[in-house]
């Protein structure tokens, strides 16, 4: 067996990640390739579990900036995520794996409905557990629900899959200088505000003890590689 960094993870998977090189929806050659790193990291003994976004579909904050009630459009936004949930379940089944959805609202026809005992019963039968719906409440993130769900499953780390390597000064993608860290307290993310997540979230973690690992997503083979303890990436913790 492989000596793992982290047993017990949530991976959070934005609905942006699943574009792929598409302007929105979800990008089959995209969807294989994380279920396929989700499938390394099962072998080499970790536990695995997924919050997803839904952005690729409809993101809640936009709709209500153009003019809808910001509670109708996070609603939409929140099935957006059961939608992803269930496409990356279908694509796990198809490599042998075993997953299940479990959906904060409840739609007993589509998917089961999420609790704790349930989602720690699957992840002891090496099952994957995809956590949807976010919190199930509108106002909340998926960041918020991915935190959440790692603390009510008592997972060693909630690894957050972005577009770049770990957490910057500013985004390097416009700003040359942005300096790179490769390790940093909750104290250090909230203080400089580094967003990479929202304050809610990163609250959640912080007392709850969960370090959060930021990596790059669209880097093959990432996300083993980070539950292995290796690759680029920016740790966070308490202290």
């Amino acid at each position: 067996m492989t000596r793992l960094a982290f047993k017990r993870v949530l991976l959070k998977v934005s609905g942006q990640a699943l574009m792929g090189e598409r302007d929105c929806g979800i990008d089959l050659e995209t969807i294989s390739r994380i279920a396929g790193e989700v499938e390394e990291c099962l072998r080499i003994g970790a536990q695995m579990s997924l919050v997803i976004g839904g952005g690729n579909i409809f993101r809640g904050m936009e709709g209500a900036a153009k003019g809808m009630d910001r509670v109708s459009a996070d609603h939409i936004g929140i099935l957006a995520t059961v939608m992803n949930g269930l496409a990356m379940q279908g694509v796990l089944q198809t490599r042998g794996i075993d997953a299940r959805v479990l959906s904060a609202i409840a739609m007993p026809t589509v998917c089961e409905t999420y609790s704790r005992d349930k989602a720690v019963h699957h992840l002891g039968e090496g099952r994957v557990v995809i956590c949807a719906a976010g919190t199930g409440l509108p106002f909340f993130t998926t960041d918020t629900g991915a935190a959440l769900r790692a603390a009510e499953m008592g997972c060693d780390a909630l690894l957050k899959g972005t577009s770049v390597d770990g957490v910057y000064s500013a985004d390097p993608k416009t700003d040359p200088a942005a300096r790179r860290y490769d390790r940093l307290t909750f104290g250090d993310i909230l203080t400089r505000d580094l967003r990479i997540m929202d304050p809610a979230a990163v609250a959640l973690a912080r007392d709850n003890g969960i370090p959060v690992v930021v990596f790059s997503i669209r880097m093959p083979g990432a996300i083993p590689d980070v539950v292995r303890g290796k690759g680029r990436s920016t740790i966070v913790t308490k202290d």
